[in-house]
């Protein structure tokens, strides 16, 4: 699959989108971002200066990624989910050089409406879910939901809720979709290596 970009969006000189991704209608990329292979961009997306988007990530409708913000592979943006990058912005005092950084690791999914509070990472794999306001770090794997956002559960990479049973020095869980195994150590969880799909 070739690059597609929408006529209707407006790519700056210095932007650079790579093979096999697609720009929707009415999006802003400026010089200095970075979007990787395979992305489906939506309609009404804007991507500011310095932000890097991975390989293979979604990025719904309505969706603005401020600089300071990283987007690591495998990711997927909700329509209309939200990035901030000052903590305490005002209209008559520039704050450009207090941008805190967000980190979005691979394979992380967040969920319409969502807003992500800056200078927080969200882990591998996490799960922001709709209308949630993350206000600190998501660990790998967690299902966050509410305001402020808690961890509500643990999900597997395909996204399946793992039940997690107590064993001698970890708990353990088996997705029931895929087969994969996790083991869990208080709120660290890892996949068992070599096990399952």
């Amino acid at each position: 699959m070739a690059l597609f970009i929408h006529p209707s969006s407006v790519v700056d000189d210095g932007a650079v989108v790579e093979d096999e991704t697609r720009v929707w209608h009415f999006c802003h990329l400026m010089a200095g971002s970075h979007i990787g292979r395979h992305c489906s961009i939506g309609q009404n997306v804007f991507i500011a200066s310095g932000v890097h988007i991975g390989n293979n990530v979604k990025i719904q409708n309505n969706v603005s990624v401020y600089t300071g913000v990283t987007v690591e592979d495998d990711v997927f943006l909700g329509p209309s989910m939200v990035f901030t990058n000052v903590i305490n912005p005002r209209s008559h005092v520039n704050r450009r050089d207090d941008y805190q950084t967000t980190l979005v690791k691979q394979g992380a999914s967040v969920g319409a409406n969502a807003t992500i509070v800056c200078g927080v990472e969200l882990g591998r794999h996490a799960f922001v879910g709709a209308g949630a306001v993350v206000t600190r770090n998501v660990p790998d794997y967690a299902l966050v939901y509410g305001n402020p956002a808690q961890v509500r559960g643990w999900l597997c990479e395909c996204g399946i809720k793992l039940r997690f049973l107590a064993g001698q020095q970890a708990e353990t869980a088996k997705c029931e979709a895929c087969g994969k195994e996790y083991s869990k150590r208080e709120r660290v969880v890892q996949p068992l290596a070599g096990v399952g799909a």
